[in-house]
């Protein structure tokens, strides 16, 4: 499917929700695809993509920005604590802060440098053990701890149980941020992105719509 077909899909999402024109950043998710692929989706003029590895971002993304103005780099898998000093030089916001160590981490980086990327706290909406981010009944918590540190907290992220309905979880996710004045809502993918729009999703991680099935290194 075609970046224009996507954007198609993401405008009419957005007027059926009764939404602003322009609310919701697609953040195509390039993660294990060859670089002609990316290139392909820079010289359409897009600019927004997302990682899920440090390593793997940081072989890729100076070379691009080199040719490209405006990249946008957004970090969407798990992280170490131990790669977060090379994450807050790469990108522009980090999807998946997800315990206070790694919060303390940010914020000392942050005192360092005097810059900081935007922040989304990842939520285990599904409670599942396999799977990072805060359970629900602890997100009040977490997110005052790091509004607490000064850290640029803008919104929640979640990744739903595959095997249940994702609106439960979005809605779940929209209603803590609500109640903690979280205007930033990272949720929704290549199959459920018009109904996470619908819950009021801002960024929307699209990988294989985009780039097709992931290519292993």
């Amino acid at each position: 499917m075609s970046l224009s077909d996507i954007s198609q899909r993401i405008e009419k999402a957005v007027a059926d929700a009764g939404r602003a024109a322009g609310s919701v950043k697609l953040i195509a998710v390039s993660k294990v695809q060859p670089d002609e692929r990316v290139e392909a989706v820079l010289k359409e003029g897009h600019r927004c993509f997302g990682e899920n590895r440090v390593q793997e971002a940081a072989g890729k993304w100076p070379a691009f920005r080199d040719d490209y103005d405006g990249v946008d780099l957004h970090l969407i898998g798990p992280l170490q604590t131990n790669k977060a000093r090379q994450a807050f030089d790469l990108f522009q916001s980090i999807h998946t802060l997800d315990r206070p160590k790694l919060a303390k981490t940010f914020a000392r980086l942050a005192q360092d440098t005097g810059h900081c990327p935007e922040m989304f706290v990842q939520v285990n909406t599904g409670e599942e053990p396999q799977k990072a981010g805060v359970f629900p009944s602890d997100a009040d918590t977490f997110v005052a701890e790091c509004r607490a540190l000064d850290l640029p907290i803008k919104g929640l992220m979640c990744i739903p149980p595959i095997d249940e309905e994702a609106s439960l979880h979005f809605a779940l996710l929209a209603k803590i941020a609500e109640r903690n004045g979280l205007a930033g809502l990272s949720m929704g993918m290549s199959d459920d992105f018009e109904k996470a729009i619908s819950f009021g999703a801002t960024h929307i991680r699209v990988g294989s719509a985009i780039f097709g099935a992931r290519v292993p290194a």
